[in-house]
């Protein structure tokens, strides 16, 4: 055998020897049937969203444009639809409507294997309203496994502003219009559970603008800030940043306002507790 020869051999026997490696380390690179199905987050897909009444769906049945058209979902949960007529969809995915359409084109004999598509063009029953402090308030299509914090988040988030206890405000089966607090801070530092929430259409959040103190005089930075919970008066100078080289923390005014309107000013110490409206003054040291 000639050097060419030989050549072409090795070169043979190592390219199958590299092929035979990669299938028995990779077996699932060569075949596709024993590949790991792709989850819908890694295919950027969204939860499916169940129907509900009011929603308006788009159908399109292939090779029969004859039949294709919009529908609106009706007080009953059906919508209508030529040759068959009625079909249940309150509560099911698009994809779910699909195949019960499909099935009911297959039993009644209209067509031997239909393929239909169903698309949600108006989501009225699963728009959720989001009001007051939030960056974007409206409506806005959720699903029932929406959590609080992902529907917030639809609307851009909480303001600076925002208190920390929002209402959710739902009807209960009495027709009677329930707001159920949430404490989003208690959340957040694990001293309470969120609670599991079902949205349905007609829902609505709504995040109140937050208490808030005033604080001016010998502190670094006179403002108003937002009160948190159990607030006193030192940890109210310390969100102002502190006291200046002339500013004493035991020369402290509240100017407050009690339910009748009538104001009142008052000396007060570290420990005392800071209410919504505050005026504190921090006066100069006298030493």
């Amino acid at each position: 055998m000639n050097r060419l020869s030989r050549f072409k051999v090795s070169s043979l026997f190592w390219l199958v020897l590299v092929v035979t490696s990669v299938f028995c380390l990779y077996p699932q690179a060569g075949s596709a049937g024993d590949a790991a199905p792709i989850s819908a987050a890694a295919n950027g897909s969204t939860p499916s969203v169940a129907l509900g009444v009011g929603d308006t769906l788009t159908l399109a049945v292939f090779g029969q444009a004859d039949m294709d058209g919009a529908v609106t979902v009706a007080d009953d949960g059906t919508i209508r639809l030529p040759l068959i007529g009625p079909v249940q969809v309150a509560g099911l995915s698009t994809a779910q409507t699909s195949q019960k359409i499909e099935q009911a084109l297959k039993n009644g004999g209209f067509l031997v294997n239909p393929h239909v598509t169903v698309t949600l063009t108006t989501p009225v029953s699963q728009l959720v309203s989001i009001l007051g402090e939030v960056r974007t308030p409206g409506r806005y299509q959720v699903n029932s496994n929406s959590t609080v914090f992902q529907v917030l988040a639809l609307a851009g988030g909480v303001t600076p502003d925002g208190a920390d206890v929002i209402f959710l405000i739902h009807t209960d089966a009495g027709g009677r219009q329930v707001r159920d607090p949430v404490d989003l801070k208690g959340f957040t530092d694990g001293t309470s559970a969120l609670p599991t929430v079902k949205f349905k259409g007609g829902d609505s959040i709504f995040v109140p603008r937050a208490d808030k103190f005033y604080i001016y005089g010998e502190v670094a930075l006179p403002n108003s800030y937002k009160l948190e919970p159990g607030m006193t008066v030192i940890q109210a100078i310390a969100r102002a940043g502190g006291l200046t080289v002339r500013g004493s923390d035991r020369r402290v005014e509240i100017k407050r306002t009690g339910p009748d309107g009538h104001q009142d000013t008052f000396g007060a110490k570290q420990d005392v507790l800071v209410k919504p409206g505050d005026v504190i003054r921090v006066k100069e040291s006298i030493f």
